[in-house]
């Protein structure tokens, strides 16, 4: 998808679209929406005093010109309550705009940078959240289907975004193109996400994120297994021994261009990558376990992360661990009972070869001491427990260190992926002591997440260290005004904003 960025007036566009916005409970447009009303004869008046269009966010309305504008079609998004409103409102609007762009088969569109005026928001942030929430909302994983699934429609390929003021004419253009980097980032970990557990095995995801690193200028380096077994990944190697597929150790590297790399701050992300989990030994029941190609969402997030670093050049140094294997239930599988030993030299008690996630963290978060990160923050589909806590809406932050959480809670805010803070209740750890290793790695059903997280603490080492709980988060259950069904691809965004923190 092409963006332009020009300055103009919406109503003197020739487009196949023409979008703007109203704010809930306005009853005389202002701004750009007026100058449409004006030249529609007093349309969009019309509309609103009829209650056929409130202005409530992901609300839309389309209207047609009639010959009136060298546009065809007006379509009107709705901004939610001004005093509610923000940059993730605004990024939802555009999402819910090109989504119905998509539905009409609208090849261009002309749109208003939404929140820039009456919304008081900054122009660059708001750009960027238009430029993101249209390729969000636009989205569409293609996959393997031979027919056309819109019916010959064509694409939605090219967006101009209008900016009367010529004063904003650079923020605006600065924001579309940070936009256009982290909206394509967060799409690419979807289409990853979703992608079918035979076609994106671990070698193969190895070879994508790989390929996508390196045209992004990020370094990039696999480890295979005989190179995880010299350095005593004992746990990530474990879960690998039911599959067929060779496990595969994705490391990337942001290193920014004209930056004195001693005086920048080192972020570690570490994103667990199972490219399907059946549960192994402990098998899964086979009713949603379909849904399992999902369990490689955190690594997906990471990878886009590390690509969208690159593209904005962050100042920030950032390294990103991605661990991917299967767990399956194969003849040489893991079997409850059977104990590990992590990279750390620590030995840990399997009880159910279910919580494998946790295991192949181990050993990357031990990995990451090499490069003595200021910060960590894992990021994994780990447990189901969080999704009973939190819905799915909310994703899990366990984190006791209070910078690195309110900058984690700042971004989830701005980003729209939400997180809730969860605690580390430290009580909790004798539920993980056993008389046959170190630790165990599951302390039971009650507090699941919990315990999980406080055996990842285990590993984490001294710097700041978050753990993201995203099981119930990445993967959408059904369609919304936003966004479609299917791979999320939550903590993309969010872990990019987080980074540009640290960047400063």
């Amino acid at each position: 998808m092409q963006f332009h960025v020009k300055q103009g007036f919406v109503q003197d566009e020739t487009a196949d679209l023409l979008v703007v916005n109203l704010f809930e409970g306005v009853t005389e447009p202002g701004g750009a929406t007026r100058a449409l009303d004006q030249a529609l004869n007093g349309l969009i008046t019309q509309v609103i005093a009829a209650g056929d269009f409130k202005g409530k966010l992901g609300e839309t309305q389309v209207l047609y010109s009639g010959g009136a504008l060298a546009a065809p079609r007006v379509l009107i998004t709705g901004l939610g309550k001004q005093a509610d409103f923000g940059v993730a409102k605004a990024r939802k609007a555009a999402a819910a705009a090109a989504k119905k762009a998509r539905e009409l088969g609208v090849a261009r569109l002309a749109t208003v940078v939404h929140g820039a005026g009456a919304g008081g928001l900054d122009a660059a942030d708001a750009a960027a959240a238009l430029v993101e929430g249209t390729l969000l909302g636009s989205y569409r994983y293609r996959g393997y289907k031979r027919a056309e699934g819109d019916n010959g429609k064509p694409e939605l390929a090219e967006v101009v975004v209008l900016e009367a003021d010529a004063d904003k004419l650079a923020a605006v253009q600065q924001g579309v193109a940070a936009g256009q980097v982290v909206g394509e980032a967060a799409n690419w970990a979807r289409d990853l996400v979703n992608e079918p557990p035979n076609y994106l095995t671990p070698s193969e995801m190895a070879r994508r994120v790989v390929q996508r690193a390196e045209a992004a200028g990020l370094k990039a380096q696999v480890l295979g297994e005989a190179e995880m077994a010299e350095l005593g990944m004992g746990s990530l190697l474990g879960i690998a021994r039911g599959s067929d597929e060779e496990a595969q150790f994705i490391i990337l590297e942001h290193i920014p261009q004209g930056h004195d790399l001693a005086a920048l701050p080192t972020v570690a992300l570490v994103g667990k990558a199972i490219t399907f989990d059946t549960g192994g030994i402990s098998i899964k029941p086979a009713e949603n376990m379909w849904k399992m190609k999902s369990d490689m969402g955190g690594g997906a997030a990471t990878a886009a992360a590390l690509v969208a670093a690159a593209g904005l050049n962050l100042p920030v140094h950032v390294v990103g661990l991605i661990p991917s294997t299967e767990n399956m239930p194969g003849g040489d599988a893991i079997k409850p009972s059977d104990v590990v030993t992590v990279m750390n030299g620590k030995t840990v008690e399997i009880i159910s070869t279910d919580a494998e996630g946790r295991q192949v963290l181990a050993d990357a978060m031990c990995y990451a001491a090499r490069y003595q990160p200021d910060a960590m923050v894992d990021i994994a589909t780990l447990t189901g427990a969080i999704g009973i806590a939190l819905g799915s809406d909310l994703a899990g932050l366990f984190c006791d260190d209070e910078t690195l959480r309110g900058r984690l809670a700042a971004a989830g805010e701005l980003t729209g992926e939400s997180l809730w803070p969860m605690p580390l209740w430290q009580p909790y750890r004798k539920l993980l002591d056993t008389d046959a290793a170190d630790m165990k790695h599951t302390g039971g059903r009650l507090g699941g997440s919990i315990t999980a997280a406080l055996f990842l603490r285990e590993f984490a080492g001294e710097q700041p260290w978050a753990h993201l709980d995203i099981a119930s988060v990445s993967w959408q259950e059904e369609n919304s005004p936003f966004a479609v069904r299917g791979a999320s691809g939550f903590g993309a965004r969010l872990l990019t904003e987080l980074l540009g923190a640290y960047a400063g």
